[in-house]
This record gives structure tokens, sequence and C-alpha cells, in this order.
């Protein structure tokens, strides 16, 4: 078991490794230039303990053929030399490091893009972020910084064993002697880097995602006055964050010097057997320098080969996340044979649909709508009524394919959606939400991502459809005003506007409007409402119906009730039959009976204030949203 266990591991790792060296491919030939300058630039510091020794030699009487000064001119020469490929060096890796950073982010994102809503409900944004920057940036450190520096470090390191035991093969036992037990204490690290690294990652997200959640609500926390508790549940996670930093911290704290002082150890023994070896005359005093600056380069590069397995221990951790998410498949994808539409007519069929949304831990599945049949045809407006959780809003998503139907068809002009291509469905579809985002750009981005290369004739055109372009010339910079993030320089009702001006420059065949107006003062309902009217002419329209006036405009009104369809007809003929939507009517729209007046309420009011306190009693909360 434990034998497959391992082989299972080295899979496991040969995998990653085969997958990050993909993103190196496309630059090795600046990581191969940075790598061997790396290499010149060791060879060149090779030479400094044995012209180190030369000097001692001539000082101490053992001269060769150069003298101190012509000696002093080839160390200077050497350090100008290494000067100039280290330069050179670290720009071509810092370059390939920043290229590969890039590539990585970019696909990760775009990865992200791709996936479908369900991936997005199980994830917080601050932790997709922190995937995005700090993990990226870990395994490009590993990956990219440290691959040229390792290949020069072995290098040097072997380099500098050859002219050890040339020097004294004696000596050299010595420095040998250290390797096994540096060894022994780096696989216990290992065993504990990889994981806790991990696991600081993973704080970082927390925190961050904490941090996101707080900053993106923060109307919402200084409504409540939960500043306070914000910064308490950050100081929490950032804590977490910090005190799983200071374990790594430790770890990596004892685990270089645990290793140098192995080899100071091994130094202290040079010394003593060198100065033994000197007195016996089998060793020159200049030899004996050469050899522990060789060892001090064996102590370096070994202290750099630690440090290189530390990050790459790290980057592990974080790499295995970055792959979480690149593997993760899309619940919403196309199909091999899947083809491109063309303008639709706008047919929408559902076609016995059921759907139930995937929770991560939950052994079943609960379906939210069940056995769905309805025919929308081309132009045909169609409202979804019903009490809060009845289905409206899955049902809505289920048109522009942000889910699919675990059961039965959703088809548009006849077509099955998983047939033809998502771009191709979504460019008929465009979106009015109750809760409209926009863009921290200008009004004018904002419009034009409705249709990104429209004519500024054509964007002023769906301004003035939307009856946005007045207000908008009244901002101070006109179209270029910036709006500020999610719109909130902006009113609701302009934010609205301009949402409709957007899906007005679409011109799409299928309008999706959820409640478009149901937080907004009468002034600007009146302007939205005005719009809309010119935005669902010619199109197929559903409308989620949260206020029963909007549904007016209707053909044909669902009703749904606990994921079922229990009502479709309209207006008058669902009133007739006195069901579901007779009695949601009657909640909103009718008067009820009227409180009799106590003796102390008709002493204490003329007829004027009586009249206003029944007026007051007509009022029903329910008559602004419905669910």
């Amino acid at each position: 078991m434990n034998a497959e266990s391992t082989k299972t591991r080295t899979r496991v790792k040969l995998s990653f490794d085969r997958r990050l060296l993909r993103y190196i491919k496309p630059y090795r030939v600046q990581i191969a230039g940075a790598a061997l300058l790396f290499v010149i630039s060791s060879g060149l510091f090779l030479f400094f303990p044995i012209v180190s020794g030369q000097l001692v030699n001539s000082v101490t009487g053992n001269a060769g053929s150069l003298t101190p000064a012509q000696i002093i001119g080839v160390l200077v020469a050497l350090f100008v030399l290494r000067a100039i490929a280290d330069i050179f060096s670290q720009y071509l890796i810092t370059a390939a490091g920043e290229s590969v950073t890039l590539n990585m982010r970019l696909e990760v994102y775009r990865h992200i893009q791709s996936l479908g809503l369900g991936f997005f409900a199980s994830r917080r944004t601050g932790e997709l972020i922190s995937r995005l920057a700090s993990d990226v940036s870990v395994v490009r450190t590993a990956l990219v910084n440290n691959i040229a520096s390792l290949l020069s470090n072995v290098l040097t390191l072997l380099g500098s064993v050859i002219l050890i035991v040339v020097t004294n093969w004696r000596l050299t036992l010595v420095v040998f002697f250290v390797f096994p037990f540096a060894t022994i204490v780096a696989r216990f690290y290992s065993r504990s880097l990889r994981p806790l690294s991990t696991q600081v990652q993973d704080r970082l997200a927390e925190s961050n995602a904490v941090a996101e959640e707080a900053i993106s609500g923060v109307r919402v926390v200084k409504s409540f006055g939960r500043e306070e508790y914000e910064v308490k549940r950050f100081g929490d996670a950032a804590n977490g964050y910090f005190m799983t930093s200071l374990k790594l911290a430790r770890l990596r704290a004892t685990f270089g010097p645990l290793i140098g002082l192995m080899f100071f150890f091994a130094l202290v023994g040079i010394l003593w057997f060198g100065s033994q070896e000197v007195m016996a005359g089998r060793l020159k005093a200049g030899d004996l320098v050469s050899f522990l600056l060789y060892g001090g380069v064996v102590a370096s590069g070994v202290s750099t080969l630690v440090s290189a397995f530390t990050q790459f221990q790290e980057a592990a951790g974080a790499t295995k996340r970055i792959f979480e998410i690149l593997d993760t498949e899309s619940n919403v994808t196309n199909l091999p044979d899947a083809v491109s539409i063309g303008v639709a007519a706008g047919r929408i069929t559902f076609a016995n649909v059921s759907f139930g949304y995937e929770s991560a831990g939950d052994v079943t599945k609960v379906d939210v709508v069940h056995n769905i049949t309805v025919d929308i045809a081309p132009g045909e407006i169609l409202a979804l009524v019903g009490p809060s959780g009845a289905g409206k809003s899955t049902l809505f998503n289920l048109i522009p394919r942000f889910y699919d139907p675990g059961v039965g068809t959703v088809m548009l002009d006849g077509m099955d959606l998983r047939g033809m291509t998502i771009e191709s469905l979504r460019n008929n579809i465009a979106i009015v939400p109750q809760d409209t985002l926009l863009f921290s750009g200008s009004v004018r981005d904002n419009i034009l991502y409705g249709k990104l290369d429209a004519s500024p004739d054509e964007m002023m055109e769906a301004a003035c459809a939307a009856n946005a372009h007045q207000f908008i010339m009244e901002l101070p910079l006109g179209y270029d005003t910036l709006v500020g993030e999610r719109g909130v320089k902006l009113s609701g009702g302009q934010r609205q506007r301009v949402a409709i001006a957007r899906a007005i420059l679409k011109n799409p065949r299928i309008l999706l409007l959820d409640e478009a107006t149901s937080s907004l003062d009468s002034e600007s309902e009146g302007l939205v409402q005005e719009a809309l009217g010119r935005l669902m002419q010619g199109r197929t329209t559903i409308i989620i119906a949260h206020r029963l006036s909007t549904v007016q405009v209707a053909h044909r009104i669902a009703v749904l009730d606990k994921g079922n369809l229990v009502e479709l007809g309209t207006h008058d003929a669902l009133m007739a039959l006195g069901g579901l939507y007779h009695r949601l009517y009657t909640l909103q729209f009718e008067v009820p009976d009227e409180p009799a007046i106590t003796p102390s309420e008709e002493t204490a009011t003329d007829e004027d204030t009586k009249a206003a306190t029944r007026k007051r009693r007509v009022f029903n909360p329910l008559s602004f949203r419905l669910s």
C-alpha cells in the first residue's frame, strides 16, 4: 500500500512538473540565455579562490609567475566581467518571469470567465483574486526565478567540489561528512514545508475574501453600523494568516541556519585539519585559503539549493490551487457539434423542464422547478408571477443557458439550446436586472458594452430611446463621466436607464426583465417604464413580475408556486379563475375592510383627521413588492 501511494504521488508530481514546464517553453531561449550567463558568472567566480590563494602564496614567499599587482588586476577583471554577466542574466530571467506570470494569469482568468454560474455560487471573489495574484506570483518565483540560478548553483557546486578534491582530497572528506546529515534534515523539513505553505496561501485567500466582501458591501456595513464588527472579522482572518505565517517563518528560520551550522562545523574541521597539513608541509598556506574559499562556495551553493528547495515546496501548494481552478469544468459548455445561429425568430419553448441546484456536500439534489411546459411565441410578452422561492429566477436563468435543465428541454425556434453555441445564443438575448450593475468606467463605456463597435450616433440613439440622453448631458463630463464602482455615482433610475440603453444598443430578439422598476421613485419609474416600452416592441420578452401592476403589458401570465406551473393565461382569465393569481392580485390592490374606530379615536380626531387616518389604513406594503 505504501509503495503504491508513493508511486501515485510521484505520478502526480511529474504531471505537475510537465504542466508547469509548459508555461516556460515559449521563453526557453531567454531562460537558457540567462542560465548560460549564470554559468559564466559562476565560472568566473570559481577563479576567485584560486587567484586569492596565489596572492597569499605570493605574499608568503611562494610566488608564482604573477606579481601581487598583476594578481589584483586579474581579480578586478574577473569581478567586472561577472557583474556584466549578472546584469544581462537578471534582466533576461526577470523578463521571462514576468511573461510567464502574465500568461498564467491570463489563462486562469480566461478559464474563470468560461465557467458557469454554479462555480461562482460556491466561490468567493476575494479567494479567486488571491489565486490570480499571490498564488501565481509564488509559482513564478519558484518556477522561473529559481530555475536558472538553480542550474548555475549546481554547476558551481560541482565545479567547487572537483577543485577542492584536486586541491586536497583529505580535506574534502571533512566536507563530505556533512552531506548525509544535511540530507536527513532537508527531508524532515520538506514534510512540513509544503502543507504549511499551502495553509498560508489559504489563510491569505480567506482574509482577502473577507476584505472584498466588506468593501463591496460597504453601504450595508455602514447602514448597520458594523464597521467594528467587520474590522474584527478581518482581524480574525488576518490573525489566522499571521499565525500560520509565523509557523512557516519558524520553519524557514531554523532550516537554513541548521544546515549552515553543519557546514560551519565542517569549516572548523577544515581549519584544524588544514593547519596540520600546512605545518606538515603537505599543503601551502595559499592553497589552504583557496580550499577555505571553495568550502565557502560549497556552503553557499548548498544554502541556495536549500532556499530553492523551500520555495519549490511552497510553490507546490500554490500550483495545486491554480490547477484546481484550471481543472474545474464548466457545467455549461458548447457541444462538439453545436452550431452558430444568426438572428433568432424568438420562439422559446420549455418542454417538461425540471432543474435543481447542486450544492457542495449535498447527497441529494432537490428540484427547484418541476416539469414546466410552456411555449412562448415570437414577440410575445410573458410575465412570471409567484411567491418568493417559486422558481421564477431559476426559469429565467435557463433561457440564456446560465444553467442547463436536469430534465427536459429548453428550445429556441424549435432547436435545443444545447445544440447551439453559447455565444450565438446570448447574442440574441439582453437582460435588464433589478439590481443594475455598471462597471467603474464612463457612461459611454457602459452603454457601448451592449455593442462594442457601435458608432457615437448609434450610442446616442440608444440613450435617447432609454430616456437617458438628457440626464447624461447634464453630468459634468457628459458621456465621459465616470460612474464609480457599480455605478455608485448615479441614482437608481439613472443606472436603470443606462442599462436599458445598453440593451437597446445590443438590439436583441429576446429580452429578459427582472422587474426593473421595483425600487424606483414615481418619476424615475415613469421614465424607465416608457423606455422599457420602446425596448419591448417586437421582441420576445419574459418579465419577472414582483409588482403585479407591471403584468398589464403582458400578453400572458405564468403563475409559479413551489416550482410548479399552476396557472397560465391572460390577466382577465386568471382573475376569473379565482386561483393563486387572483389571491396575490387581491392582496396587492384591493382595500382591506376598515377597522372600527375606538371611542378614544373619535374624541381625539376631527373629520379631516379621521379621513387621513382611513387613508393611511388603506396603504398595503405588499403593493411595493410581492416577493
